[in-house]
């Protein structure tokens, strides 16, 4: 389907906050917390039969597109993949039932994130009406309840500016590798495997890979290795996890970017 935005041109945002990046307590309370957030990574063996990998592939890229066309704040999207992660975590649902849930996570996550939240009637719209308001707002309390309405989850996105603060780099270099990394951290996010790690591992490898990809960047560093000790130090994820980490989202990047965008409907 054709993806119409209805936005106007003018988009609120938010301003950096250096002081609360550069706060050490901060960072070590996203540290801690990150990992009540994390969905089971075994959820598609023992509580899903008819939901497969491939499925969440596709319902992922199509929220995706969506954020994109709406002009989403970047945290929407990842915010959206850890509900369903979630409450996939949880609930058994049918096949057919994928996108539905994909769209009331969708809306919640904006209702969190954005100054003009999603409306219903859009999202709808958005699936071909293949879904009905009242089936969205029911599930939308379905969604709410099953989570215990703990909706501030941990993110990649949350990381990003924590980590760049801390490498002594140009705002201007920094901003560069900033706008990469959270590309590659929405691509994360659409493939289960790498999405099961934890956020502040997927920010980093996201900073490693937009560092490696850009020229004129690698040079600020002696060595791949030298951003990896600093990272290291930043997160306290082991040295081996990040560089894993990263050469996961590399290999994700060269196969996934020239492939074709599916549709929800074209699950199997």
């Amino acid at each position: 389907m054709a993806l119409l935005s209805c936005e106007g041109d003018f988009i609120r945002r938010g301003y950096r906050d250096p002081a609360l990046h550069g706060d050490s307590e901060v960072l070590n309370n996203l540290l801690i917390t990150e990992y009540k957030y994390l969905p089971s990574s075994t959820y598609f063996k023992a509580v899903q039969d008819e939901v497969k990998p491939r499925m969440r592939q596709i319902v992922a890229t199509w929220i995706y597109e969506v954020c994109k066309v709406e002009r989403c704040e970047d945290e929407v999207f990842p915010l959206a993949m850890n509900y369903l992660d979630r409450f996939l975590s949880q609930v058994r649902i049918k096949k057919n039932q994928i996108q539905l849930l994909g769209t009331v996570c969708m809306f919640i996550a904006s209702k969190l994130k954005e100054t003009t939240p999603l409306t219903a009637e859009n999202l709808v719209s958005y699936t071909d009406n293949s879904i009905l308001r009242q089936e969205l707002m029911e599930w939308e309390v379905l969604v709410l309840m099953k989570l215990k309405w703990d909706l501030w989850a941990i993110t990649p996105c949350d990381f990003l500016e924590h980590i760049l603060s801390r490498l002594s780099i140009e705002r201007e270099k920094s901003d560069m590798i900033a706008k990469h990394a959270q590309k590659f951290i929405a691509l994360c996010c659409t493939e289960f495997e790498v999405a099961m790690h934890l956020p502040s591992m997927i920010a980093a490898g996201s900073i490693g890979a937009a560092v490696n990809g850009l020229d004129g960047l690698g040079g600020i560093w002696a060595s791949p290795n030298e951003l990896l000790e600093q990272m290291q130090k930043i997160t306290n994820i082991h040295m081996d996890c990040l560089r894993a980490c990263q050469k996961q989202i590399e290999q994700l990047i060269a196969t996934r970017l020239c492939s074709p965008i599916s549709h929800p409907d074209d699950a199997p």
